[in-house]
């Protein structure tokens, strides 16, 4: 591992160089360039999570920590390593102060990897607009998480107000184990549904992304209901024939698949890691329609899928703009 205090953008690409070489890492191996943006008191989180991901998909790993965007003078430091404690790649970690934490692209894009595809993670709260962010706008795929939000909900409509193919939230790879069974339980079914009911917890951003995937799949309208227990607890379908699907959660491990006629089965349900999560998202780099079809039917809007999928990045400065003093 090398660390490089108060250094250039410069030094660091040499430095990062110079270990690949010392390692005799080979960079045709990486698949692509994951850029992890977090904050300072979550960074552990971040990287543990980032790590798992990196470990499943070779990448070159940025991790970009904005501290202390006031200070008076920008300073970068650098942790860099190559088979080291954040996986079996290349990973970089900076910590950026000041005006530079604003301009944090300056010094991140001279390190992506040539000719792979970009991925940008916000760990934490997502940004208002994602083309504010210079690190989401030259990212192929973008992930977010609007659980992290004040108001995870309103967040979601924001991430939809702001879509563009390529985005994704953890949100949606949360439902990826309810989306499997229920999908599994259709496989005899012969009959057409005809109505729907989902009971999960209030403003929880998962259920509400499989309730719209619901609505966008089987084209019906779906009873929201809402409980006390954690996360999604239950999906009931019923079918024209007179069969009724129901997956119920029965803890952070299994779930009861019950149908009409078939005793009931236990059914692997498990709570993920944020690292599973993530090395998910990464999996798939072209757009997720799925994700934007079940994105716009959650929060009422259309043509999701058929937007642009290129940002202009749109100048805010972070900084809070200061009141001139008056007087009288």
């Amino acid at each position: 591992m090398t660390t490089l205090w108060d250094t250039t953008g410069t030094d660091v690409v040499k430095a990062l160089a110079e270990s690949r070489r010392a390692a005799g890492f080979v960079a045709s191996g990486v698949a692509l360039t994951l850029v992890v943006v977090a904050n300072e008191k979550h960074v552990s989180a971040a990287e543990e999570a980032a790590s798992i991901a990196a470990a499943a998909h070779p990448c070159r790993l940025l991790i970009v920590v904005r501290r202390q965007i006031e200070a008076p003078m920008p300073r970068l430091d650098a942790e860099i390593s190559v088979g080291g404690r954040l996986g079996p790649g290349e990973a970089v970690v900076m910590r950026m102060y000041g005006r530079l934490a604003a301009h944090a692209e300056s010094v991140t894009l001279p390190l992506l990897a040539p000719d792979v595809p970009v991925v940008t993670w916000w760990h934490g709260e997502p940004p208002e607009r994602i083309a504010y962010d210079p690190l989401g706008v030259f990212a192929d795929r973008r992930v977010t998480d609007a659980r992290e939000a004040a108001d995870p909900i309103a967040a979601l409509h924001g991430r939809a107000e702001d879509y563009a193919p390529g985005d994704t939230d953890l949100g949606w790879s949360r439902t990826t184990p309810w989306r499997t069974l229920l999908a599994g339980a259709f496989d005899t079914v012969i009959g057409r549904p005809t109505s729907v009911k989902v009971i999960t917890a209030p403003r929880n951003v998962t259920g509400t992304l499989l309730v719209g995937w619901l609505r966008s799949r089987l084209g019906l309208e779906v009873d929201l209901q809402e409980t006390a227990k954690r996360g999604i607890a239950e999906v009931t379908v019923e079918i024209d024939d007179g069969t009724t699907i129901s997956v119920v959660r029965q803890d952070s491990h299994h779930a009861i698949l019950r149908r009409t006629g078939v005793p009931d089965r236990i059914q692997p349900l498990a709570r993920r890691s944020l690292g599973e999560q993530l090395a998910e998202e990464i999996k798939r780099l072209d757009p997720d329609q799925p994700y934007g079809e079940a994105l716009g039917a959650a929060t009422g809007l259309t043509g999701l899928n058929q937007r642009s999928p290129f940002r202009t990045h749109v100048w805010k400065d972070p900084m809070p703009t200061a009141t001139p003093a008056t007087t009288s």
